[in-house]
């Protein structure tokens, strides 16, 4: 029997205190860093909802609708201290490292540190980052038929340390894996990530263009608590838009090999909840007895999408067995999110109800606006299974003719099976994305 998220734990746990995208010419250029100077445009490190103004929000919500200040950046940092070195010196190689089946052993090697050393949430949430990504390349160095039932104590502890001081689960989310990996090649030059696996020029793509995809969600969510005036819808509906400008599909394969995402950089996403490959969880050594099971990181680990469900008042409920499903995963994805985020999407939830507002307000010319909204977002998730359908279905049904292009990370050339069908947070992929665009629909206001 296994439990998601620990019930015998043996370590005494340390506390602590707690923007546009241009397509290059050359590959090597990837992504340019946005070069205006206003709040709306600029990244800082770690998170895009940093350019989030608390001013902004407070002063347009509702009458009775407190929403905070949303959260901090994540993190600053790209390095941690020095006693630290061991971690970053294994994060730093982890490609050649798990290429040449050496990761486990250099794992083995690794000595045994405490958390506790940790000064503040930026150093905490980099150790997770690195962690998380030792953790993943560790368990699936041999793809899908090589996997481990324990996490050694010298990683497990300081993983579960760490990730409780965050009040993160020990696994890689999405918060990881998007917006606190990343960082600015020189103060006005392009992106990259800090930490990487398998993957090559493709993960990279992968990360970075899903970085893009949160910040061009940001002026939706600033001007969100907007809720009486007209041009809010404009700027709403323009937010929920330009993120599919953003996937353009011929842009998503100059920078993503459908065929490396498919057989390497989808296993190192995948989880140990709901995975077929680790049917009975992963045990934390020196952290429970009982294997403990963690979803994979997952875009419905997203802020964002969260937040324009909320903000738009869609229901993900219980009308038929998927929406079901689909509502249940979507509500225990965020607790994957960083408590701040869950907290900020928490808060739009106790807020007044904007399709309320619209409803009693039975003005023709907003009803039609957050229609605009509505079908906006719901448009962004078709785009989004056409995506995966490519990413996916394409690249499962190539790898299964021999036609896909071995890869240099896990069961290189074997395309995988266990999770042929599913997300990497453990969804049924295809009827979740499905059912979670139809209830989208379900959240217009008819006539």
């Amino acid at each position: 029997m296994f439990c998601e998220g620990g019930r015998r734990q043996h370590v005494a746990l340390a506390q602590h205190r707690g923007g546009g995208c241009v397509v290059p010419s050359a590959r090597p250029c990837f992504l340019h860093s946005p070069t205006s100077s206003s709040a709306d445009t600029r990244l800082s490190p770690g998170h895009i909802f940093s350019c989030l103004s608390p001013e902004l929000l407070r002063s347009c919500v509702l009458p009775g609708c407190a929403l905070t200040a949303p959260p901090s950046p994540l993190s600053t940092k790209t390095e941690l201290p020095a006693p630290y070195g061991p971690w970053m010196e294994i994060a730093h190689d982890l490609p050649r490292l798990i290429t040449s089946h050496r990761l486990r052993s250099h794992v083995h090697q690794m000595p045994q540190l405490s958390a506790r050393h940790l000064r503040g949430r930026e150093e905490l949430h980099l150790a997770h980052l690195v962690l998380s990504f030792i953790t993943m390349g560790y368990l699936w160095q041999e793809g899908e038929e090589g996997t481990v039932k324990v996490l050694p104590q010298n990683l497990a502890v300081p993983f579960w340390e760490v990730s409780q001081a965050l009040g993160l689960p020990p696994i890689l989310s999405h918060a990881d894996f998007v917006l606190a990996n990343w960082r600015r090649k020189n103060p006005n030059g392009n992106l990259d990530t800090i930490i990487s696996l398998p993957g090559a020029e493709s993960l990279r793509g992968f990360i970075l263009v899903t970085l893009l995809v949160e910040k061009a969600a940001v002026p939706g969510i600033k001007v969100g608590g907007c809720c009486r005036a007209l041009w809010v819808f404009a700027h709403l509906e323009s937010a929920l838009r330009h993120p599919r400008g953003v996937l353009d599909p011929h842009m998503l394969a100059y920078f993503v090999d459908p065929a490396v995402f498919y057989a390497v950089i989808r296993i190192f996403l995948s989880g140990w909840k709901d995975n077929p490959a680790m049917p009975g969880g992963l045990v934390y050594e020196g952290v429970s007895d009982e294997p403990l099971a963690y979803s994979g990181g997952s875009a419905a680990q997203s802020t964002v999408l969260h937040a324009f469900d909320e903000l738009l008042g869609i229901r993900h409920t219980y009308f038929s067995l998927c929406w079901c499903l689909a509502a249940a995963f979507l509500h225990r994805m965020r607790h994957y999110m960083p408590p701040p985020h869950r907290a900020f999407v928490e808060e739009i939830h106790r807020a007044p109800s904007l399709r309320q507002h619209v409803l009693s307000s039975g003005d023709a010319r907003l009803c039609a606006a957050f229609n605009r909204c509505v079908s906006a977002l719901a448009d962004f998730r078709s785009y989004h299974i056409t995506i995966v359908t490519k990413y996916i279905a394409v690249a499962a049904a190539k790898a299964k003719a021999g036609r896909a292009e071995p890869g240099d990370g896990p069961a290189a050339g074997k395309p995988p099976s266990a999770l042929e069908a599913k997300g990497t947070g453990g969804s049924h992929i295809f009827s979740f994305l499905k059912s979670v665009r139809d209830t989208t629909r379900e959240g217009l206001i008819r006539a």
